[in-house]
């Protein structure tokens, strides 16, 4: 499993910048809804390549057993 890191840059003027990296399509907002919602008001997403990736799905294929 890849690895998710969020990172949060605090300016100056109070404005916070969130960038999610690791996490394919739609689990990013899923991912930092609530801290969004802490945070405030969200003023501007901006979706990254990442967001774009459909999620790798694991499977586990099993022989049939013949008796």
């Amino acid at each position: 499993m890849p690895q998710r890191t969020v990172r949060f840059i605090i300016r100056p003027d109070g404005r916070v910048v969130e960038r999610v990296e690791g996490v394919a399509g739609d689990a990013c907002q899923q991912l930092t809804e609530n801290v969004e919602a802490a945070l405030g008001t969200v003023e501007h997403q901006e979706s990254t390549s990442e967001a774009f990736l459909q999620p790798e799905i694991q499977s586990l294929s099993l022989p049939a057993q013949l008796n």
